[in-house]
């Protein structure tokens, strides 16, 4: 176990924002409060959350992870088991997306403190670390993932936890925090597994840099051996079901690798975490890799940032897990750079105003801030968003599909079953149909695909966005209306055909296994 030396002298003026400070300090206990600024700031982040939570409606994954609620497993063939089992609260809240946004919402307030947490270890004093609570509220990373109910919100909190109890066991010179990191890492794992990729930079990171000598302890294996069992029930169930994830992480691949997202993904992470902030990005990855201490973490976020470049460009958010490590940096580095100016003050609201604007500035990509009349003017990007866009009509496309199937009823050929194309569509139709005594929901996508068909008939199909696939099956498929999003809205669940099949060439277990559609 290394010690941590003690602190430096001031740097002369004249260094730069960027220039290492002292390595970090092994401060007496008291001394890691967070002032009460921290808190306030952590309180207003919840409170805008869930102002805006009830506003639009549902966005796909949150009524996908309601549906998989009610079909409890150690596993789904997309994500570990936590999300949907976490969005039971509906049951006791009621269905809505208010009572949804709660529990994300929360976890999103948790991570401002622990960044703030973070830059304390970093050796930030008050300003510091409030910096570094307000660029992480303020930032689009945490005001966007966790608005909405999905794995992203757990997996941004469990990344930071992680973070911090490795930092805290290595900083602080206290290994029981390992034991921490393992039970946040086995959580994070149950509910996202790209949380393997953290654990592998870290390792590499303390593998080759000043905190080797911790790998000759047995606390990160401790950590390590906690984890694995927290994780096992799911790579058991993944084992005994032919590892879909594994197909999973493929289409992902195959989605999200043109020549676009390989363009734009250094630029697209600086965005969403803010324009005005991305020199604490800077500043905090150059901090990170000067200070010997630190420079663990530098090399765990370059590993993670080289991977997604690599591999997922398109999915820019998977290395969101480390801006509140890089932000703390960052701010502890504005810190000292305020300080040592000629007017620190005019520094010190520089710094404060940024995130604030950047804020002002991103409201509207990641809030349901206009009318929802007025969603069709913003950028077909925004429009097309999950935070915004997509949150726009689901009640319409189900209300639509209530009505062909009424139409059908009245002509004497009452739909037996409903097939979507995606998981979205199953889903909205599923939740929100409830009233209208729709047959039973299908589809082959996802976790869909592997629920099956149970006992539904196959003998008239209602088809929603899915008359192409079900087409070579059937003898008979016609199309019946198409739908468009309300208010002129041009997003992902628009311009959808809903038709109808009859005359089976099979029945459902038999057609099942060629509708299978993972992506």
């Amino acid at each position: 176990m290394t010690s941590t030396p003690a602190t430096a002298p001031e740097p002369p003026p004249g260094i730069s924002l960027t220039e290492p400070t002292a390595a970090v300090s092994q401060p007496s206990r008291s001394a890691d409060r967070l002032p009460a600024l921290v808190w306030l700031t952590a309180a207003a982040f919840l409170a805008v959350e869930l102002a805006f939570s009830g506003r639009y409606g549902f966005m796909q994954d949150e009524l996908y992870f309601i549906v998989a609620a009610h079909h409890l497993s150690f596993g789904y063939v997309d994500q570990p088991p936590l999300a949907p089992l976490l969005t039971r609260i509906t049951d006791i809240l009621g269905v809505s997306p208010t009572a949804i946004r709660i529990a994300p919402a929360l976890a999103g307030g948790a991570t401002v403190v622990l960044t703030a947490r973070q830059a304390a270890l970093f050796g930030a004093g008050r300003t510091g670390r409030v910096l570094a609570a307000l660029a992480m509220a303020c930032s689009s990373v945490l005001l966007g993932a966790d608005r909405v109910a999905n794995t992203t919100p757990w997996d941004l909190l469990a990344w930071t936890v992680v973070v911090v109890c490795v930092s805290t066991a290595l900083l602080r010179d206290r290994p029981r925090w390992w034991l921490g990191a393992g039970v946040a890492a086995g959580l994070g794992l149950q509910d996202d597994n790209i949380v393997i990729l953290l654990l592998a930079a870290l390792a590499v990171g303390i593998l080759f840099s000043a905190q080797r000598p911790v790998l000759r302890t047995p606390w990160p294996w401790l950590g390590s051996a906690i984890a694995l069992v927290i994780w096992t029930p799911d790579l058991i169930w993944q084992a005994t079901h032919g590892w879909p994830q594994l197909a999973m992480s493929a289409a992902l691949h195959r989605e999200n690798d043109s020549a676009g997202a390989y363009v734009g993904g250094i630029p697209d992470q600086l965005i969403d975490i803010g324009i005005l902030v991305s020199p604490l990005v800077v500043a905090g990855f150059i901090r990170l890799w000067r200070t010997a201490e630190l420079r663990f973490l530098a090399i765990a976020t370059a590993l993670v940032l080289i991977y997604v470049l690599a591999w997922v460009p398109g999915k820019g958010y998977y290395t969101d897990g480390l801006a509140p490590a890089v932000l703390a940096a960052g701010a502890a580095a504005a810190e000292s750079w305020a300080a040592r100016g000629h007017r620190p003050t005019v520094r010190g609201c520089l710094l404060v105003a940024a995130p604030i604007v950047d804020l002002a500035l991103a409201m509207v990509v990641v809030f349901p801030v206009l009318p929802i009349t007025d969603v069709h003017s913003l950028p077909v990007s925004v429009q097309q968003s999950s935070q915004v866009g997509d949150t726009v009509g689901w009640p319409q496309l189900t209300a639509a599909v209530a009505a062909q199937d009424a139409a059908l009823i009245r002509s004497g050929e009452r739909p037996t079953s409903i097939f979507a194309g995606y998981y979205g569509e199953a889903a909205a139709i599923q939740v929100l149909g409830g009233h209208d005594h729709l047959p039973p929901v299908l589809s082959g996508h996802n976790a869909y695909w592997m629920w099956g068909p149970g006992g539904a008939s196959d003998r008239t199909v209602l088809a929603v966005d899915a008359l192409g696939q079900l087409r070579p099956y059937f003898a008979s498929c016609r199309l019946l209306t198409t739908y468009y999003a309300p208010y002129h809205v041009d997003n992902d669940w628009t311009d959808l055909q809903i038709g109808v099949c009859t005359g089976p060439v099979a029945s459902w277990p038999i057609i099942w296994p060629h509708l299978k559609r993972y992506e």
